[in-house]
């Protein structure tokens, strides 16, 4: 028992070390794609660049529950690849130690990992879903504070026009000033100043534009003359223009919790046929997602073990392409399923038999099998165009 005790501790530091690495890299790859992108949208709607970081750090539940599936699938496979080309898998199973034993501890791992994608799945992800999109409509109404454009007219609101040539002290002290306010009366006030800046009043509603050293005209229909002043100091008075409110939330199937899904989808929530359809696929769609973790660890022992005398990395292939293929076939039954085209829960869980029935037969074969190989007729396609490919490439071959 206590030598088990052992092999559970060296397969426990052999999985967690790739499982890490791979869920840390998946999330930092999705989230250095995004950011480009991200960064020029926030730049065209003159939004403040710090957002941008409040903005990732919404996606990054979207990415972990991505990651996590396969950063499991490649931490127990990589770890039990590496027991198969040391040889020390073949010690394990010489001294009476199966699958069934040596799967301890990738199931502890993968029960963990599941409840942790379950609650962002059904809880932490659709708030984060809801928090990134009232941020993107923050930046497009101009809510965030949009930085003001040098050397271009900015209409901020319906009735403010400003143009300044050029900023000083992070944006709070501009120089080169034209400014042009409106009102519903009919006024109108035209300025222009050397230097200024923005003054918070006990109004929330209202803000101080302090203008220095320049020319003001004023015009209404109660002057018979439009009236002309220059100043050393002029405090503008400006109302700060009404910004619409960010919907409620759930309007998107992806920002409800799991309670909602199951309210709206079976509980007698729903207000229409169409919202009834688009909560329950939703709802088996995160399922499934979440289900189908209870499989990898199988399907990673079956792919990770590569035939003798070999070491080829096909499994490691084969599993990333299983499980992402697996994840758009969900995505289309999911549309379909919303759209009524298929009943969700048809959609969503054949697919998943399919899987649970396909993983299941694989790692028979490599369990219960002696020399059994799930994916033979890949190895061998593989390595038949391997030995045509090198062939071809004399000067590629081994010295």
């Amino acid at each position: 028992m206590g030598h088990l005790s052992l092999i559970d501790r060296y397969l426990a530091r052999t999985i967690a070390v790739p499982l890490i690495g791979t869920l840390i890299l998946a999330a930092m790859l999705l989230v250095l794609d995004k950011m480009l992108r991200l960064f020029d949208f926030v730049v065209n709607t003159g939004g403040p660049v710090s957002v941008v970081w409040q903005m990732l750090a919404n996606l990054l539940p979207e990415y972990f529950s991505l990651g996590i599936p396969i950063g499991l699938l490649l931490g127990i496979l990589l770890a039990f690849r590496k027991l198969a080309l040391s040889s020390e898998l073949d010690a394990l199973r010489g001294i009476g130690v199966g699958y069934g034993r040596l799967l301890r501890v990738p199931y502890m791992y993968a029960a963990g990992l599941m409840l942790l994608n379950m609650l962002i799945v059904g809880f932490i992800e659709p708030y984060s879903s809801y928090r990134y999109e009232g941020l993107r409509f923050d930046l497009r109404s101009g809510a965030l504070g949009a930085s003001i454009k040098v050397g271009e007219f900015n209409e901020l609101g319906r009735r403010l026009t400003l143009r300044i040539d050029r900023s000083e002290e992070s944006g709070t002290r501009l120089h080169g000033i034209f400014v042009q306010v409106d009102d519903q009366s009919g006024q109108s006030v035209v300025a222009t100043a050397d230097s200024g800046r923005f003054l918070s009043t006990d109004d929330p509603q209202v803000i101080l534009f302090r203008l220095h050293d320049g020319r003001l005209v004023q015009q209404s229909p109660k002057f018979p003359a439009p009236r002309s002043l220059t100043f050393d100091t002029y405090d503008l008075p400006i109302t700060v223009p009404a910004i619409d409110r960010f919907r409620s939330r759930g309007t998107d199937f992806d920002e409800l919790f799991f309670n909602e899904l199951y309210r709206i989808g079976y509980d007698g929530g729903a207000t229409s046929k169409e919202q009834q359809l688009g909560a329950q696929a939703t709802f088996h769609f995160r399922i499934v997602e979440i289900l189908m973790m209870v499989m990898l660890p199988m399907l990673a022992v079956a792919l990770a073990i590569p035939p003798k005398r070999s070491s080829s990395a096909l499994g490691i292939f084969v599993g990333i392409v299983m499980v992402v293929a697996y994840h758009k076939v969900n995505q289309y039954a999911h549309a379909a399923a919303e759209q009524g085209r298929i009943d969700p829960a048809l959609a969503l869980w054949v697919p998943f038999v399919l899987l649970v029935v396909l993983i299941s037969w694989m790692y028979h074969v490599i369990a219960q099998r002696p020399g059994g190989q799930p994916i033979a007729a890949l190895e061998w396609a593989a390595a038949k165009t391997a030995r045509q490919l090198r062939s071809l490439m004399p000067w590629a071959r081994p010295a």
